[in-house]
């Protein structure tokens, strides 16, 4: 029979030995993971515009033509809530779950402007808010024309699998937004609307996820809210064009 102080002795150093091996693999792995991490953030980016990646298929992409894209074809730039460029970032490092936090007039918000093969211009807006669950975001490309919607991609944080999640798992759902206006024929900004029931207007409705109401407003409520911030930039691009 081992004394007490020798079982203490015994998992004190067990503990030590525990915490050693976790604080070094933290040590030797958490550069691979910050990697990887932002790899899956610019696929994330690149989903929006995948139809538009001049004959390159976004799944069989590898994670260096991902960074090839992004440091040849990608321009990143980072505005504030006036429209206004800010220096010295890049809009990789814009968290938006972070900027999500601070008073809505300090927010900083990541722009990406890609330019493919042929030669066309998209601009690729992020989103964030809020589904049945946890935060819901998106990427949200836009022509040239700076109101015609070019693509969609949507990830969540904790959706229901089969209903609020669909809008990450089917593809059906974001393939819906491209060709959508958010801007109607006077002028006037509407974004677009996740319709329960099916959408009623061709030009800025989508149809919402069966059974998944409350995730399918969230996704209405993020891009009306996160497209209109962009909107003093966009304005500014217009009155320079």
């Amino acid at each position: 029979m081992h004394s007490t102080s020798y079982i203490i002795r015994f998992v004190l150093i067990m503990t030590t030995l525990a915490a050693l091996v976790l604080a070094s693999l933290n040590t030797f792995l958490g550069p691979k993971h910050v990697m990887n991490e932002k790899i899956y953030n610019k696929r994330a980016v690149l989903a929006a515009v995948k139809d538009h990646l001049a004959g390159t298929d976004l799944e069989d992409m590898t994670d260096k033509d991902v960074q090839s894209i992004f440091s040849s074809k990608i321009e990143q730039k980072v505005i504030n809530m006036s429209g206004d460029i800010v220096e010295g970032q890049t809009a990789e490092s814009i968290d938006l779950a972070k900027e999500k936090k601070k008073p809505e007039d300090d927010r900083l918000l990541p722009l990406y402007i890609y330019t493919n093969e042929a030669g066309e211009t998209f601009y690729i807006i992020s989103v964030r808010g809020n589904g049945l669950w946890d935060e819901i975001w998106g990427s949200i490309a836009l022509d040239k024309d700076l109101k015609t919607v070019a693509g969609a991609s949507f990830d969540h944080k904790g959706e229901t699998p089969g209903l609020g999640a669909e809008i990450k798992d089917n593809p059906s759902f974001p393939d819906q937004f491209t060709g959508k206006q958010i801007i109607d024929q006077d002028g006037n900004y509407t974004s677009i609307i996740v319709r329960k029931g099916g959408a009623k207007n061709p030009t800025n409705e989508v149809d919402a996820i069966s059974g998944a109401t409350v995730t399918s407003n969230g996704v209405s409520e993020m891009l009306y809210r996160g497209i209109q911030y962009y909107q003093p930039y966009f304005n500014k691009l217009k009155q320079k064009s």
